[in-house]
């Protein structure tokens, strides 16, 4: 009979009761702030630790934890008989957290070639409860019956479609971290600017930035909603830090354009905050597929003519020339999507009739014309 330990770290997050109750152990980031170092989830709740920021004169810094307290952790479920261990880690590319859980399951391998248990070492692109939940999820449907490969092949295939809109009320601590430079934070200030930034895959990008607190939660959810097909089936989930006002707003706010309630509300904790600072909120949702194996196109069958590529844009390749068509010269400045290799002019003689061109009213084009 299979024994599944499930293992992460405190970047995700997960409230204490729901770890217990999924039996999921967390490993606890170091983070040092103004010289001193503090244990996650140990040393300060997270409403402390937002208090702590703000008083701050530096920037927290967090630091890996390393192969060596990966491997303790693998080498105990090895001794406690377990045959399978899921580890979901924080994003790769913002920590060496994950890099070095690869490296502990090597080390195990090394020291002990007989031990049969399996580590499934599983990248989560992102940070929060935004991968945390789906390991909760995961552990949840493994301790109801379901395979381990097939709980974690839907936990990577939640983890390849979450989205993150996250907006920051202050800049103050993207100042401090160097993210901004002073005169952008400062005009940013001057002006009542607000980011609101998107993640996906681990990376942030800033989507738009608005003017004054009040369009910030509608400007969210107008991103959001140009991200999805339907917002009614989309489950989603609210994120907050210090302000719990702006918290319930958002919720309130989410409510009535989802039309359900989210799947989780939840709060930051200080790995994840020691970037965002603690005034922000966000919106974490389900959307589409990023990944090219959901996009693979089914293999035509045998003896299926092969399809001709056609390009989409207009072409213009022979602007100025003009020949003669059925008693007629008709440049051939020719706009219409044609076979890829087929001349202009061939694409002219063969489907535009009197040197109409076929995209005029989809590409809104007008230079072809009759001579």
């Amino acid at each position: 009979m299979s024994k599944v330990a499930f293992l992460t770290d405190s970047s995700c997050d997960i409230p204490a009761d729901l770890a217990e109750k999924y039996g999921i152990e967390i490993a606890c980031f170091p983070i040092n702030l103004d010289g001193k170092e503090y244990i996650e989830r140990r040393d300060f709740s997270n409403d402390e630790y937002y208090e702590m920021m703000r008083e701050a004169k530096g920037v927290p810094t967090t630091a890996a934890i390393t192969p060596l307290q990966w491997l303790e952790y693998y080498t105990r479920f090895a001794d406690e008989g377990y045959t399978d261990v899921v580890h979901a880690s924080i994003n790769s590319g913002g920590s060496s957290t994950y890099d070095n859980a690869v490296a502990a399951a090597k080390m195990l391998a090394e020291e002990r070639p007989d031990c049969q248990m399996k580590i499934r070492i599983v990248d989560s692109h992102t940070y929060s409860m935004v991968f945390g939940w789906y390991l909760c999820e995961c552990a949840r449907k493994v301790r109801n019956g379901a395979s381990v490969a097939d709980a974690v092949l839907e936990m990577e295939e939640k983890f390849a479609r979450v989205e993150v809109c996250l907006a920051a009320y202050s800049l103050k601590q993207m100042k401090k971290s160097g993210r901004i430079s002073a005169a952008a934070a400062f005009a940013g200030e001057l002006l009542g600017l607000r980011p609101i930034i998107s993640l996906n895959d681990g990376i942030s990008h800033v989507e738009a930035k608005v003017r004054g607190d009040n369009a910030v939660m509608p400007a969210m959810l107008k991103w959001v909603h140009g991200r999805v097909d339907s917002m009614k089936d989309t489950p989603y989930m609210v994120s907050y830090t210090a302000s719990k006002q702006r918290r319930d707003e958002l919720v309130k706010l989410c409510k009535k354009e989802f039309g359900h309630a989210p799947m989780c509300v939840f709060q930051l904790g200080g790995a994840v905050s020691s970037n965002t600072g603690p005034d922000a909120i966000a919106v974490i949702f389900e959307g589409k597929p990023r990944r090219l194996c959901d996009y693979a196109p089914s293999l035509p069958g045998p003896g299926a003519p092969p399809k001709i590529k056609r390009r989409p844009a207009c072409l213009h390749r022979t602007a100025g020339r003009r020949f003669r068509f059925f008693g007629a010269f008709v440049f051939t400045r020719v706009c219409r999507p044609r076979a890829a290799g087929r001349p202009a002019w061939r694409a002219a003689a063969h489907g535009m009739p009197r040197g109409r061109c076929s995209t005029r009213q989809k590409a809104g084009c007008s230079r072809s014309r009759r001579a």
